[in-house]
């Protein structure tokens, strides 16, 4: 069955850096679009980037030039390298493929201090 496991969330001072990993299974990684999202305390759920399977990337606007998407086949992986963090960062960031349904991993929190 699918799988998506984030790791990498922490506690990080304004304007310092995170990365976060996304490891996937159960499904044909290397010609999916994988997305992360985030939530922070009540709001709704947001896309932050995503990647297709040709490596193609999109940005939500107030990332840009901050945070970076990836991804390794060879290890079923997606990363989310974010710089210059900010408080409004503060959220928990998901993992999603979308297949036949939308399927998520646990998600992991960031928390961004002033």
């Amino acid at each position: 069955q699918v799988q998506l496991v984030e790791s990498g969330g922490g506690l990080v001072q304004s304007g310092g850096s995170l990365r976060l990993s996304c490891a996937a299974s159960g499904f044909i990684f290397r010609i999916y679009t994988i997305a992360w999202h985030r939530q922070a305390p009540g709001k709704q759920r947001e896309l932050v980037a995503y990647i297709t399977g040709g490596g193609s990337t999109n940005y939500e606007d107030s990332v840009k030039g901050r945070f970076t998407i990836s991804r390794d086949n060879a290890k079923n992986s997606v990363y989310l390298q974010m710089n210059s963090l900010k408080p409004e960062d503060t959220a928990v960031y998901y993992c999603n493929v979308r297949r036949n349904a939308d399927y998520w991993g646990q998600g992991t929190q960031v928390t961004v201090s002033s």
